[in-house]
């Protein structure tokens, strides 16, 4: 097995296990607790990765946003955010995107071979784009990244990247937020898809802690014999 980040998994979900319902709002799944709970989070790793339907659907930043921790970071020679990486197989990718807007952190996108020179053609200005063969396997990524000096990974979705990172077995940590409320919509994503995982009744995840945050509840699983408490 290749070296590979520490790497958590972090999600929000319904009850009944969505991270959204089929429209064209966002569906909000946390509070201002849990958010700044995840900023300290992004601010002690080395990379944040999601998907190309996270950056098409949610349009998220992926930065620090703590003006403090921002500093904390700069003060011990980091860049004020963490490396945002994404992955993609098919190359739709908006360079207008809020992924590759700002300029204090550097960006990464995982292209799968069939569309890597489009992608590269299209973001090479914005990101550095890198030829993730086909298919893409999480395995590989993680240990690309390893390569380049990221020893923290933090996976933030969506539904697809989650499966691919927990059936390859790659996840040391899931940090699980459950919201109090169902969704029950049909064409809803859910948290993950259909596959064939490494925890099942013979192998069970150890549950690491359990915190109420407000009206959330945060689920913290070890998944690995490398995990941090």
């Amino acid at each position: 097995m290749p070296e590979r980040p520490y790497t958590l998994l972090s999600c929000s979900m319904s009850i009944d296990g969505f991270i959204d319902a089929p429209s064209e709002s966002r569906l909000l799944l946390s509070n201002a607790l849990d958010f700044d709970r995840v900023d300290r989070v992004r601010a002690g790793v080395d990379a944040i990765l999601v998907g190309a339907t996270t950056v098409r659907n949610d349009n998220p930043r992926l930065r620090v946003r703590d003006p403090e921790r921002r500093r904390a970071r700069v003060s011990q020679g980091l860049p004020a955010s963490p490396v945002k990486v994404t992955l993609t197989g098919r190359g739709r990718l908006d360079p207008s995107s809020r992924f590759f807007a700002d300029d204090d952190s550097a960006k990464l996108v995982y292209a799968a071979r069939p569309v890597c020179e489009v992608v590269r053609e299209r973001l090479g200005a914005l990101s550095e784009v890198v030829d993730a063969g086909d298919p893409v396997r999480m395995t590989d990524v993680a240990a690309d990244l390893h390569a380049r000096g990221v020893r923290r990974l933090m996976v933030e979705g969506g539904g697809a990247v989650h499966t691919q990172f927990l059936a390859e077995d790659v996840v040391d940590e899931l940090q699980l937020v459950v919201a109090p409320f169902f969704v029950g919509a049909p064409g809803a994503r859910r948290f993950v898809g259909e596959a064939r995982f490494p925890w099942h009744p013979g192998r069970r995840a150890i549950l690491a802690e359990t915190r109420q945050l407000g009206d959330v509840v945060l689920l913290r699983y070890a998944l690995s014999d490398r995990f941090e408490d």
